[in-house]
């Protein structure tokens, strides 16, 4: 099957280059303008199962009771964004999700967070096109406030990133990264860990 036949969501959560002009691109402008439509009543909202109950909408899946979202909370798709369990994600992040977002149970998420999967390629006559590439949050991670992660990042399970980072590789599980672009400071030792 040709690209184009594959659906453009099948497509954008597989990776790689979505062309700008792609026929099915209007499908892709269509979720933006609901979700930007629907983002206006969520970030009004004044408790946090309102907080849930309108983002639920947004993503298209229930969010589990036990998880905590704070507003505002900004997303220009939200269609691709998956919650876990006992998530908490504080105020003013940004979830720019085209591409996938895997966030998995027990994670915490500071204040000005953003989780980037969408870039562009480098040549000029390209640039308009989008280079998606998931990002995943293992479970029990920890996302210091105001940390950017970038395209294609996993951050492994019981890892840290420093407030401030900028990560553009995976973080192995139990370490702590940080920095600009984030390197690894020190592994967590933990006696309850798995050997």
């Amino acid at each position: 099957m040709s690209q184009n036949n594959t659906d453009i969501f099948e497509r954008m959560l597989a990776g790689g280059i979505v062309r700008n002009d792609d026929p099915q691109m209007t499908k892709a402008w269509k979720v933006v303008s609901r979700t930007i439509r629907l983002s206006a009543a969520l970030n009004v909202s004044t408790d946090t199962g309102q907080i849930r109950d309108r983002l639920s909408e947004i993503i298209g899946s229930q969010i589990d009771r036990s998880t905590i979202i704070f507003v505002p909370f900004y997303t220009n798709f939200g269609r691709h964004i998956r919650f876990g369990k006992n998530v908490f994600v504080n105020h003013a992040c940004s979830f720019l999700d085209m591409g996938g977002i895997t966030i998995e149970d027990d994670v915490q998420i500071g204040p000005k967070v953003n989780l980037i999967t969408e870039n562009h390629p480098i040549e000029p006559s390209e640039r308009k096109h989008l280079d998606l590439r998931a990002i995943v949050i293992r479970r029990n991670a920890w996302i210091g406030a105001g940390a950017t992660i970038l395209p294609g990042v996993t951050v492994g399970e019981n890892a840290i990133v420093a407030a401030g980072a900028v990560v553009n590789r995976d973080v192995p599980a139990n370490t702590i990264v940080g920095g600009v672009p984030a390197k690894i400071i020190r592994g967590i030792e933990n006696e309850n860990l798995e050997e």
